[in-house]
């Protein structure tokens, strides 16, 4: 599932599930990506975490080390970006923590795994 949050983490908007072999990067393209592109275009900047690498125009993420290169260090100037944007997503992550607790509750679930979603969003 895929959501978005406001700056303070209350969920503004949740996607329909995907069944769990779907990337996360590839899940956005289909669900969300298209309407931050526009508000991008309008001056809208998004938050994600590292893992929306090349996600297009507007989607602020922190960088990460190439793999086998853990020994080295990011230029002062990266760190402090990486820093900061770490720092303002932590604001928004309530969200993906509130919603992490109502999914304990979806663990067990016996329903087809495509009705998550709109049960999740019930749960909003």
């Amino acid at each position: 599932v895929q959501f978005l949050a406001a700056p303070d983490g209350t969920p503004l908007w949740l996607s329909d599930a995907e069944p769990g072999s779907v990337p996360d990067i590839t899940a956005a393209r289909t669900h969300c990506l298209p309407a931050l592109y526009k508000a991008a275009a309008d001056g809208l900047s998004t938050l994600a975490d590292s893992g929306y690498q090349s996600a297009g125009i507007g989607i602020h993420h922190p960088f990460k080390k190439p793999r086998g290169s853990s020994h080295l260090r990011f230029h002062p100037g990266t760190q402090t970006r990486n820093a900061l944007l770490r720092g303002v997503r932590a604001l928004g992550e309530r969200a993906a923590a509130e919603l992490k607790e109502r999914w304990r509750t979806l663990k067990r679930i016996t329903l087809s795994p495509n009705r998550i979603g709109a049960i999740t969003k019930a749960a909003l």
